[in-house]
């Protein structure tokens, strides 16, 4: 079968399953796992993808992600007569449907088991953890200048959300919405998360919102965006990483 992916971790999630070989063609950001993944051809970006290119290399499935793809190019693709697989998890239940899924479309059902199987312990482990903890509060942002954070329809807050969190900006209409220093302030989190991804935080940021916040530095972390962000195989080491975050390891 030949395979282009045009989600990051969807890149990923097919190594994984052991189909690598049969990607024909990836985005730019594809960058995991390294290096296997850099002699693939490269057809673009996620927002916009080369579809020429994508034609040209006869792909039998294109797989993408609702979120991260742009609709426009989904139906262009369709319309060109190839078949797509496009999903969007927004929690650990769904990464695992969508692993299960694109296994089964592959061909690879056992090695698909074997990650849902992975993703669904992990959320029991953390799920019984959590179970009759007070929750912790917290604010994840992903962008600076401006400051953008996520509300509860996503996948990052259904993370910290089963290891027993609570975000702060949950009740925002918006998925990613703008926040100012003054609501984080007065939104008071136990925990500020500094994301690596999609904004490349560093610790002089978490230095820089310390002193515009007057929070205490040590509430301030630098995250990793992927492990938080990336939903699929790598759901299955996201779900416990977050629980860490929020000051245990489940099982403790």
């Amino acid at each position: 079968m030949r395979i282009v992916s045009l989600c990051p971790s969807l890149t990923e999630l097919v190594f994984d399953l052991g189909r690598g070989e049969d990607l024909v063609g990836v985005t730019q950001w594809c960058v995991r796992p390294a290096p296997e993944v850099l002699n693939i051809p490269k057809v673009g970006g996620t927002k916009d993808p080369d579809l020429d290119r994508i034609r040209s290399l006869k792909p039998d499935l294109v797989l993408l992600n609702e979120e991260e793809n742009r609709l426009e190019d989904a139906e262009a693709l369709t319309r060109a007569g190839i078949a797509l697989h496009t999903s969007l998890p927004k929690t650990p239940a769904d990464a695992a449907h969508m692993c299960g899924s694109i296994a089964a479309v592959l061909g690879c059902e056992q090695a698909g088991e074997n990650i849902v199987q992975a993703i669904e312990e992990q959320c029991t482990k953390v799920d019984a953890w959590a179970r009759g903890r007070a929750a912790q509060t917290w604010a994840y942002l992903i962008w600076r200048k401006p400051y953008m954070s996520v509300n509860a329809d996503t996948y990052v807050d259904s993370l910290f959300a089963l290891a027993g969190g609570r975000n702060v900006f949950a009740n925002r209409a918006e998925r990613y919405p703008q926040v100012s220093i003054e609501e984080l302030v007065q939104s008071g989190p136990e925990h500020v998360f500094l994301c690596t991804e999609p904004f490349v935080f560093r610790q002089r940021h978490a230095e820089e919102l310390a002193q515009l916040t007057g929070l205490d530095p040590k509430k301030i972390q630098i995250v990793d965006g992927e492990l938080l962000s990336w939903c699929g195989s790598r759901t299955r080491f996201g779900v416990p990483y977050a629980a860490q975050l929020l000051g245990r390891q489940p099982g403790d």
